[in-house]
């Protein structure tokens, strides 16, 4: 949905470059289209079958982005009460909502148990305990899925894999039928399901057909023990493609994990995330400086590490357009530098542009984990976004102003 007519680059009907005049720059731009493709294709890939797509809030929480997904019928996968009262604010429906997350604190759990969620993904026996006592004391019950460490390795990064042996989330599996044992006995729990999650960004299907037939292994021997269950939440991690990684064919995988609950008769659950909204965001960043050293070309930008840490943290590599094609421009190999002062604040380095003083740069598929893991760094008030819907744009987050930043702050008295 983003694509250059008469040299400027467009989300859907709209320029970008009229979007920075209006809104400033760092400024995150997101495509409704893109959003309801990627909806699209789960929904359809899950075909009649009885499932729930729940959209993994961590993703990108804007509150507008959740009440688009509401209304088209998402579930939510949460990890925190703040991500539980967003889902609610922007009209979630909480007989959709999984809470998972491996830190889960008693007022949290106390929330979700008053306002009735489908089910919370466990992953310790403490936690288990916890969650007992507590729907036990409330007069309530708790629904209940084990999320399983399946032990399987993904490829991916190793700060965003989640379902190998040294991971903190997730019960061994070998310890699970154990514990969905000693759950069965608990007053105030209610089992309906099994869940794993395995990492994020993942792009073959090996990885996650390998981690649901160890899942579906766990629930044909809890169907022998007399435990029956209502759901299977195979997780997301689906991966998209930000450089050369193969693209994952998310309608076929889907196929293949629809099939192994059908025999059984239980419900999908999936959780995407990334999936549903990296490719519909970009990054708007307008160009400050250029700047050559013996190392090299820079091209220093407004945006940095507090707008779009994953390059410097995970050195992930997002393309970098420039905005206003100059065919009569000679192209430079530059570092892509942020403002911010860190030496790892860059958005990409060697990347071939041809660019100067105040043009506008794009940084694509930056709707995942873009604004949600963004900060005030450097007391950088946090970029405003909008949504475009063809030639419609909405500002869905107002710019920080300076106030903001420290609203929530006293001075000393006396």
């Amino acid at each position: 949905m983003f694509d250059y007519r008469a040299r400027v680059l467009h989300a859907e009907s709209m320029s970008l470059e009229l979007l920075a005049q209006r809104f400033g720059t760092p400024l995150y731009v997101y495509s409704k289209a893109a959003m309801l493709s990627a909806w699209q294709r789960f929904t359809q890939a899950c075909g009649g079958h009885p499932h729930c797509v729940c959209y993994a809030v961590k993703a990108n929480s804007s509150l507008a982005i959740l009440q688009l997904l509401a209304k088209l019928g998402a579930g939510f996968d949460i990890v925190s009460v703040g991500e539980l009262e967003r889902v609610l604010r922007a009209g979630g429906n909480p007989g959709g909502i999984v809470f998972s997350g491996v830190g889960k604190r008693e007022d949290e759990l106390r929330r979700a148990l008053e306002i009735g969620i489908h089910c919370f993904n466990v992953e310790s026996e403490a936690e288990l305990l916890r969650l007992s006592a507590l729907a036990d004391s409330q007069g309530k019950t708790a629904a209940i899925a084990l999320r399983i460490n399946p032990q399987v390795e993904t490829g991916t990064h190793p700060h965003i894999a989640t379902g190998h042996r040294d991971a903190k989330f997730g019960i061994n599996s070998g310890l699970a039928e154990a514990l969905y044992r000693r759950a069965a006995s608990l007053p105030g729990i209610r089992i309906i399901g099994i869940a794993c999650h395995i990492g994020s960004q993942i792009t073959q299907p090996a990885p996650f057909l390998d981690a649901a037939r160890c899942v579906m292994a766990l629930v044909d021997r809890l169907l022998e023990n007399g435990i029956l269950l209502e759901h299977v939440d195979f997780g997301g991690g689906f991966g998209v493609r930000y450089q050369a990684e193969p693209r994952l064919d998310v309608s076929a995988l889907i196929s293949q994990l629809r099939a192994l609950v059908e025999k059984p008769g239980l419900k999908l659950l999936l959780e995407p995330g990334r999936a549903l909204v990296a490719e519909a965001g970009a990054l708007l960043t307008r160009v400050e400086y250029l700047k050559t050293t013996d190392q090299g070309r820079f091209v220093v930008v407004d945006a940095g590490m507090s707008e779009l840490i994953r390059p410097p943290l995970y050195g992930a590599w997002h393309e970098i357009r420039a905005v206003t094609l100059r065919p009569g421009m000679p192209s430079e190999i530059y570092d892509i530098a942020g403002p911010v002062c860190e030496s790892a604040d860059f958005l990409g380095r060697g990347r071939r542009l041809a660019v100067q003083t105040g043009d506008l740069l794009a940084v694509m598929d930056a709707g995942a984990y873009g604004f949600s893991m963004s900060s005030n760094y450097n007391s950088r008030p946090r970029a405003a976004e909008v949504l475009v819907d063809d030639e419609q744009v909405t500002l869905i987050r107002r710019r920080e102003t300076l106030d903001d930043l420290m609203a929530q702050e006293e001075l000393l008295s006396g």
